[in-house]
């Protein structure tokens, strides 16, 4: 395959190995079969397995996944040491399309750690490159650190590679030190200057640690490159690689001005990078793209307008592109009527204008103490909403509760005078009710109390159930809040309401909210 006629992009996944050296990353070898099938039934060309020589447990999965592996090319790594090379041979060798990738580190630096001059350095190279070739017909080879070589001197090892058997030389930006114009003019100077540079495929690998990953890697396809070396969720050393799922979009994407593509089946891309999260224990951040938790979420009240009015506003690609079922306009502080009405309506609920403002209201003051509010949130504010003016309404509550007798000053309006009383009791809640009885005296015994969370996390909702009976007359109440107590005297004085126009001494009756089954 050439590379300057040729828009197809090779995809070299290294996420069972760079992905694998991450610190706490390690996989056991069922988790590394797992995630080679999901590579290599989602697409990927390229598999590099691990680095056999590191360890028996490194090459038994090398080994297993050649032979298991149906599409993809498999792909060991080794130093540039002949009993490197030959381990890494036996571990892929059965597969049904075998590499060997070698390297050395070129720089300054790199050549400092083994003590040896540029000539011994490139004599080392010449030898293992020739090892590898006459044991496999596919090698790679990457000069470690490339991006700080001197060219002079980079030129001359990737030549000698070439002519060594090399048939894809990788050039990797090691410490995420370049930016992208650096990337596409190196790989098209290389490819330019090296004799022999039209017979191979270029690579490049590129590390995170300024950000700029993904960006130097389509850069470098931009110069001719046509291999990118990635992770799922730009798992790797330090601040990570160029992630598969960036990459392989960006083409997809904005294939008018990057006319290249990939074999990667973009809708299997999700459901991966949620399996190499969890067995990696590396958590995708919310903000990453494509695959982070908000990428395709909006809280904006605007955004969640336009969203719902057209896609298109606010979204450059469908989130079924990558294996989601659909966009998530979750509701938040930021939130608008129209996200809101939107989301009654999908969970069932059929309200008027008038009802829908005051849920909304009652709505916005919730999501001021919650960072999210769940769909059983906005059902619990469905139940306690009512239209019209109660008799009995709370303004205040505090309570002081500790090892000793609970304390509840309660604050209410009654018959629209706002009147207050303090009393003890055996718990904040008994407190609470006995103030509340101070206020509004009563013979309503209670019958139940039930509290149970609606949403997960400390600053979950509570909703409390109260059933009270008078006379044999009985009246249920129920309210939902983040604080339990201020959730209990709600509810408490939403029955008590229901009691006082069953007697009709004054107010309505809660109007019905109107439920529909959804399918």
């Amino acid at each position: 395959m050439t590379k300057q006629d040729d828009n197809r992009v090779v995809i070299f996944d290294t996420t069972l190995r760079d992905g694998e050296q991450s610190p706490g990353a390690t996989m056991t070898h069922a988790e590394k079969l797992e995630i080679a099938e999901l590579l290599d039934d989602m697409g990927v060309d390229i598999i590099e397995a691990g680095f056999p020589i590191a360890s028996e447990g490194d090459f038994r999965a090398v080994s297993e996944i050649a032979e298991r592996s149906r599409n993809a090319v498999i792909c060991g790594l080794a130093r540039a040491q002949l009993p490197d090379i030959d381990r890494c041979w036996e571990a892929v060798k059965h597969a049904r399309r075998p590499r060997i990738h070698t390297f050395i580190g070129t720089s300054p630096l790199h050549r400092a750690i083994p003590n040896l001059t540029q000539d011994e350095m490139a004599e080392r190279i010449e030898q293992t490159v020739t090892h590898a070739r006459n044991l496999c017909d596919n090698v790679q080879w990457s000069p470690m650190d490339a991006t700080r070589t001197e060219w002079d001197y980079l030129c001359r090892v990737v030549e000698i590679a070439i002519k060594a058997g090399a048939t894809t030389i990788n050039i990797p930006d090691t410490v995420g030190y370049t930016a992208p114009v650096e990337s596409a003019d190196l790989i098209r100077r290389l490819i330019e200057t090296v004799p022999g540079a039209d017979n191979v495929v270029f690579a490049t690998h590129c590390h995170n640690d300024l950000g700029m990953a993904t960006a130097n890697s389509l850069a470098a396809v931009a110069g001719g490159a046509r291999q990118i070396e990635c992770t799922i969720n730009g798992l790797g050393e330090r601040a990570g690689n160029t992630a598969l799922e960036e990459v392989v979009m960006a083409l997809k994407v904005r294939n008018d001005i990057m006319p290249w593509h990939t074999g990667i089946d973009t809708r299997k891309i999700m459901h991966i990078s949620r399996r190499v999260a969890t067995v990696s224990g590396f958590a995708v951040q919310f903000n990453k793209a494509i695959v982070g938790k908000n990428a395709f979420a909006h809280e904006s009240g605007i955004h969640q307008d336009g969203m719902l009015k057209n896609a298109e506003t606010f979204e450059i690609m469908r989130p079924e592109d990558v294996g989601l079922s659909g966009t998530s306009l979750p509701l938040g502080k930021h939130s608008g009527r129209a996200a809101l009405r939107a989301k009654l309506k999908e969970l069932g609920v059929e309200v008027g204008d008038n009802q829908l403002k005051d849920i909304f209201v009652r709505f916005k003051d919730l999501a001021d103490r919650k960072k999210e509010v769940f769909d059983d949130d906005i059902l619990a504010l469905v139940s306690a909403t009512t239209e019209g003016d109660d008799a009995l309404q709370l303004v205040n509550l505090h309570v002081t509760c500790g090892t000793g007798p609970a304390e509840a000053t309660i604050e209410m309006e009654i018959d629209g005078e706002e009147q207050s009383a303090t009393s003890e009791g055996d718990g904040p809640v008994d407190a609470t009710f006995k103030a509340i009885r101070m206020l509004h005296p009563n013979k309503a015994r209670l019958q139940l109390y039930q509290v149970h969370a609606v949403t997960e996390g400390t600053d979950a909702q509570a909703t409390v159930s109260v059933k009270l009976e008078e006379d044999g007359m009985i009246a249920t109440g129920q309210s939902a809040d983040t604080d339990t107590v201020v959730a209990s005297a709600k509810a408490y004085i939403h029955a008590l309401n229901r009691l006082i126009v069953r007697r009709g001494k004054g107010g309505r009756d809660v109007p019905e909210i109107s439920y529909r089954d959804v399918t």
